[in-house]
């Protein structure tokens, strides 16, 4: 009997570790099948432009000028604003829910959190067009401006139209999309955080913040930005809701936050539709193979800041 259990264990365990490595393996494919149909097909565009193509800012279709610098901009922009606006944000709200909280309202924040984290990007982009950017233009922009727009180097931030579309309204929309994906990873690692390191603060006579700031978010760092660049990837693929308010324009006018401009995805969105087959198709899947790049490398600083923060703590 035994033995007959023995050769089924081993049959149980050959197929288990077939089923994992078949898994693992279709994982791989599917990237390295992105990966190298972006490259393949970016061929034609690299041959016309060759590295020109990223600091290049012409997009005229109808002439076969194609550039990515605008683009580009815009997307690390908008995401810049994101993270900026989304990690405080998050930081602040993971940690009322896991140590101020009082526990019969955790669960009603949780829900709504992932319920903001279920609303469809291309609800927020109409939300963001038809109520957020009138709103936005008249009572932040318009007001922010007459304030500050003559101060020297800060006005040229708030330069040109308050119209309520642009890279500040976009990087805001994309803030409030990625603060429940950051939130809860944070909530995640506070809530991994020893309780005991916690309570031998309280009893050293340390308040509340003391305590959270020398003990809980030392010990959870690395975590922490694992979250952050979690809402960064997240904020560089974002498509429809950046489509429908950063303006969708591709002239560069000094360094306003309120201009119209384009992001990666916005551009190939809006143009693949009606993009004929050959440059044009080229060109936007280039585009993407960009993309993909910025999202590694964005992937690669993570891993060296997370190796730099436990080489500093010691571990």
């Amino acid at each position: 009997m035994s033995k007959k259990l023995s050769a089924k264990g081993k049959t149980a365990d050959k197929i288990f570790t077939l089923l994992v490595y078949t898994a693992a393996l279709f994982v791989l494919a599917v990237l390295v099948g992105i990966i190298l149909s972006l490259v393949i097909e970016s061929i034609p565009s690299f041959k016309t432009f060759g590295f020109s193509f990223l600091w290049s800012s012409e997009w005229q279709p109808s002439k076969n000028q194609f550039g990515a610098l605008i683009p580009i901009v815009g997307t690390l922009v908008t995401s810049f604003i994101a993270l900026l606006i989304a990690t405080p944000v998050s930081f602040f709200t993971a940690i009322f829910l896991v140590h101020i909280c009082p526990a019969k309202f955790k669960g009603i924040i949780k829900s709504l959190l992932e319920l903001l984290a279920a609303v469809p990007s291309i609800v927020f982009g109409m939300f963001g067009l038809m109520v957020f950017a009138p709103i936005f233009s008249e009572y932040f922009q318009i007001p922010l401006q007459s304030i500050i727009g003559n101060v020297p180097f800060i006005g040229a931030l708030v330069a040109g139209p308050a119209w309520g579309l642009g890279l500040l309204p976009a990087g805001i929309i994309l803030a409030i999309m990625v603060i429940p994906f950051i939130t809860s990873t944070m909530t995640d690692i506070f809530n991994q955080s020893p309780k005991i390191l916690l309570e031998s603060a309280y009893g050293m006579g340390l308040t509340r913040w003391e305590s959270i700031n020398s003990i809980v978010v030392p010990s959870c760092r690395v975590g922490l930005v694992s979250g952050v660049m979690l809402g960064l990837g997240r904020a560089l693929g974002e498509t429809m809701a950046v489509a429908f308010v950063i303006g969708n324009t591709f002239n560069l006018q000094g360094v306003s936050l309120y201009q119209p401009l384009s992001t990666i995805t916005s551009v190939i969105a809006n143009n693949f539709a009606e993009a004929s087959e050959g440059l044009y198709t080229s060109v936007l899947l280039e585009l993407g193979l960009v993309l993909f790049v910025i999202t590694f490398l964005v992937l690669l600083a993570s891993k060296a800041i997370i190796k730099f923060s436990s080489r500093k703590e010691g571990k």
